[in-house]
């Protein structure tokens, strides 16, 4: 059996072979995930507090079923990032512990989502009022939080985290945004008229989803881009994260909206019935509301994509070219010069002195030789 050149084989190499393809199909883990944890289990904390002190201000009977709708959508979010925030810890621990188990991960993921879901559910029972509500808001709840943690089963951690990261970012704001609604109502020239109301409203959550979007997007590749460095500071050879990872962590409080979205109108809907059916302004009011959130989640979704891969494009350096040659070229003359030799082949003829050449001995020349050859001449 040959050897080729340059090659040593596997028997008499000093270092054992290691695979290449799997090293480097290695997944990468979600740095800052227990920050997150707490983080996002704080904001779930708040809003169930903030919606148990609005129910309980508020008289019982008909204004806590309106009220409890009008929260709903808060709490279903915040479950919804808890859940992935938590499933994505726990599964940063099991990878630590037992490597990369996909089945491990995934159930890892979905008791996480588990324990949060029946945490809040617990929670909303023991705090609330014993209301037709109630049960509710808690089993909805869980379902959002199990749903999280699902989620955060995926191989792509870093892009789940970034995407945990913005859209705890974008509730965030969506919550300090309403301190400026006033403001912003003047600014788009509300009146006293209803058509001026509805027009100022319009422009102002559209200028609230456009800045939820660029958020959005912002977050997530700045999460990214500070996973990649420290993957690249443990390990010079780790695999970089390519543009779908970009735009999904951009999409994906969007998406997480429009989730939250269908939860609440499959598992809420019979509160969100009855809020409607307290009156005819009850009901005008949950339609409205409704197509403003997936409005509002089909706008995060997009500007937060397009704000991600345009961050993500800018850091790309240009393609070179084949055509592209270096400033300094071989030169094909010198290369064909023997360096043995000091004046070889045609380079002597182009470096001798025609006067050397010609001025020599005649016998030498051609023109003496042809003379000697022939008598005539």
């Amino acid at each position: 059996m040959t050897k080729q050149p340059g090659r040593v084989p596997a028997a008499e190499s000093d270092e054992p072979a290691v695979d290449a393809a799997s090293a480097g199909s290695r997944p990468l883990p979600a740095p800052g995930a227990a920050v997150l944890a707490l983080l996002a289990l704080g904001w779930l904390a708040a809003m169930l507090w903030s919606t148990r002190e609005a129910i309980t201000s508020a008289a019982a009977g008909v204004t806590a079923i309106s009220l409890s709708a009008f929260a709903l959508p808060g709490v279903i979010s915040a479950a919804l990032v808890a859940g992935a925030a938590v499933a994505l810890a726990g599964g940063n621990l099991l990878a630590r512990r037992y490597g990369d188990w996909a089945t491990l991960r995934f159930a890892g993921a979905i008791g996480g989502g588990m324990l949060v879901g029946l945490a809040a559910a617990v929670a909303i029972n023991l705090t609330y009022f014993d209301t037709s509500t109630t049960n509710v808001i808690a089993g909805t709840t869980a379902a959002a939080a199990i749903i999280g943690g699902a989620l955060a089963g995926a191989r792509t951690a870093p892009a789940i985290g970034a995407v945990v990261t913005a859209a705890l970012g974008t509730l965030i704001f969506v919550v300090a945004f309403s301190r400026a609604r006033d403001p912003l109502f003047d600014l788009f020239g509300s009146g006293d008229s209803q058509e001026s109301l509805i027009n100022a409203a319009k422009w102002v959550s559209r200028t609230e989803s456009l800045v939820a979007g660029l958020l959005a997007g912002l977050l997530a590749f700045g999460y990214l881009t500070w996973a990649r460095r420290r993957a690249v500071r443990r390990d010079p050879e780790a695999p970089a994260l390519r543009w779908p990872a970009y735009l999904l962590a951009g999409a994906g409080p969007g998406l997480l909206l429009l989730l939250a979205e269908v939860i609440i109108r499959v598992g809420g809907r019979s509160l969100l019935d009855l809020a409607s059916a307290l009156s005819e302004a009850d009901a005008v009011a949950q339609t409205s509301l409704g197509t403003s959130r997936v409005d509002n989640g089909i706008w995060v979704l997009f500007v937060g994509a397009l704000t991600a891969l345009i961050a993500f494009g800018r850091t790309l350096s240009p393609a070179h070219s084949d055509d592209d040659e270096p400033a300094h070229g071989p030169n094909p003359v010198a290369d064909q010069v023997d360096p043995a030799d000091d004046k070889p082949g045609y380079a002597k003829a182009f470096d001798a002195d025609p006067a050397e050449t010609f001025d020599g001995d005649p016998a030498e020349t051609p023109d003496a030789d042809a003379a000697k050859a022939d008598p005539a001449r």
